[in-house]
């Protein structure tokens, strides 16, 4: 099937990132495509180069930066294809990247969003950080990926080559059908940018639909293209948003369970970074906490919302181990269980 696909793509500043991006998008042997560029308010010459350059792109301007959840709302209003490829603008992806997707997604009518294997930029025979072979998180919304666990990063040997059901789809890429997206009410901007993607996908799995992997498609991730790896706000913006989904998605006597049995790893891990000379890093995960309890209402409204459209247990999804029943980081720090095959 020749789908038109929607190829929506956020960006703040860094030419050289997004032209690459374009032009490998441009070389791949699916043809049926159309390019929106959301330009979250960037203040270089980005755009009107990649303009100049590529002047059939879809350019969406934005007064402000929205953060790749509202960018990619935004882009998703003005797609007129069957799917949207949601695709951060520091990748490059393999020519074969976006029909091996389109098949894979036309496989199954159940199947919300596919994923590509995500590798480094920079030294292509390792998993990237943000995706690797796709996602899953523990019962205390520790997210880890076939491929990386924490820092520890594997190196691609073909071990996890295999198709499989993961629990979530990296926003550094991934293909989803926009009726899904549309019905699942997109991204919530309120995560700004980290973990809407899980977000996403954890509701896609709560409405009865499931989400792949498919390792044979190739997409290479730089990182920190827009928010440095070391940013003390990708600290804050990480723990704040991995609490938002503890509290909203699963049912409210065990949500309150987990936020009180994660607590004691919030204050450990804040120690760890005041240790390491890192004092913005370990002030922002108490910081994140100030906006749970501040603003939960958004949290009520949220629960509201996910329990409009719930037709599957979050049982159902640690029973399928898309969601581990298990802290995934005592068995990192303590069990010394680094790669996802020894889970």
């Amino acid at each position: 099937m020749n789908n038109l696909v929607s190829i929506i793509i956020p960006h703040y500043n860094n030419e050289t990132i997004l032209l690459n991006c374009l032009k490998s998008i441009y070389e791949s042997t699916y043809k049926n495509f159309e390019i929106i560029v959301v330009d979250n308010a960037s203040i270089d010459n980005s755009i009107k180069n990649a303009k100049s350059l590529y002047p059939n792109i879809n350019i969406v301007k934005s007064e402000s930066n929205l953060g790749y959840a509202g960018g990619c709302n935004l882009g998703s209003k003005e797609a007129n294809g069957e799917f949207l490829f949601f695709l951060n603008n520091d990748t490059v992806i393999e020519s074969s990247c976006i029909e091996l997707l389109i098949n894979k997604i036309n496989s199954n009518k159940n199947i919300s969003s596919v994923q590509p294997k995500i590798l480094n930029l920079k030294n292509k025979k390792y998993f990237d950080y943000a995706g690797a072979s796709g996602g899953f998180i523990d019962y205390l919304v520790f997210p880890f990926t076939r491929g990386r666990i924490f820092n520890t990063i594997e190196e691609d040997k073909k071990q996890y080559d295999d198709s499989k059901k993961i629990f979530w789809a990296s926003g550094a890429g991934f293909l989803t059908k926009k009726n899904i997206f549309k019905k699942l009410s997109g991204f919530d901007e309120k995560f700004f940018a980290h973990m809407e993607e899980i977000d996403y996908h954890w509701k896609s799995y709560l409405a009865g639909y499931c989400v792949w992997v498919e390792p044979k498609s190739i997409l290479y991730h730089l990182g920190g293209g827009t928010l440095d790896m070391q940013s003390a706000q990708k600290t804050y913006l990480n723990h704040r948003n991995s609490l938002i989904l503890l509290l909203s998605n699963y049912s409210f006597s065990k949500s309150i369970l987990y936020f009180i049995i994660r607590l004691p790893l919030e204050f450990i891990s804040s120690i760890k970074d005041l240790i390491t000379f890192k004092p913005i890093h370990c002030l922002n995960h108490y910081r994140a906490l100030i906006w749970i309890l501040t603003n939960f209402y958004i949290i009520i409204k949220r629960r509201k919302e996910i329990k409009k459209y719930k037709v599957q247990s979050n049982a159902y999804l640690m029973r399928e181990k898309l969601i581990l029943n298990y802290s995934i980081v005592l068995k990192y720090f303590l069990a010394k269980k680094g790669r996802y095959s020894k889970l």
